[in-house]
């Protein structure tokens, strides 16, 4: 044993660096960047802050790479969609609905956006996986402006169905919403007819 493992533990660094990884995710969703300690992280997964560090440097590294593995994968945007209006409508439905698994990324930007150090991460992970994704897949003027419009309407209903759960948005049925959400998001993914 080098000093840096739990004891009983064998060492493994492509697993250790994946408990990091998970427990840093957890800890950063659930309490912010500013709040979550490298020690609690450490001790989620079972390896003590030096080790911490070894792989990634800082806490700001680690931040880096838990927000890389929560926004890289796609959760309510795909890609090379037929219908991308229809299909983020109901992705949203669902993934907002009561008792559906939470949406990482969403708490990881709510409790971490407005922190000097996190908030830039944040916005390049938005940028470079789901921005980028969306921005991809759409055609005609403005698209960039287009995909953060489209962005902000999916954090807003999030936010509001899920984190303060008002009545209108929190009482409808996923095929309703995903009903009323799919015109507005029509009117920014699909290209103008007359192309302005």
């Amino acid at each position: 044993m080098t000093g840096t493992e739990t004891p009983g533990r064998r060492r493994n660094a492509e697993q250790t660096r994946e408990d990091v990884l998970v427990a840093a995710v957890a800890e950063f969703t659930a309490h912010g960047y500013a709040t979550a300690g490298v020690r609690q992280i450490a001790e989620r997964a079972g390896v003590t802050a030096m080790m911490i560090n070894r792989y990634f440097g800082s806490k700001e590294g680690l931040f880096e790479a838990a927000v890389e593995r929560s926004f890289a994968p796609p959760t309510v945007v795909g890609q090379d969609e037929a219908d991308l209006a229809g299909s983020i409508a109901s992705r949203l439905a669902a993934r907002t609905a009561a008792g559906s698994e939470v949406l990482d990324p969403f708490l990881l930007m709510l409790r971490s956006a407005s922190d000097p150090v996190a908030g830039p991460i944040v916005r390049r992970g938005i940028e470079q996986h789901v921005g980028a994704r969306l921005t991809d897949q759409l055609r005609g003027p403005d698209p960039d402006a287009r995909a953060e419009l489209v962005l902000a309407m999916l954090a807003g209903t999030w936010l509001m169905r899920t984190v303060l759960g008002t009545d209108g948005l929190r009482d409808v049925s996923e095929e309703r919403l995903a009903e009323l959400l799919r015109p507005a998001l029509a009117a920014l993914v699909e290209e103008p007819s007359d192309g302005s």
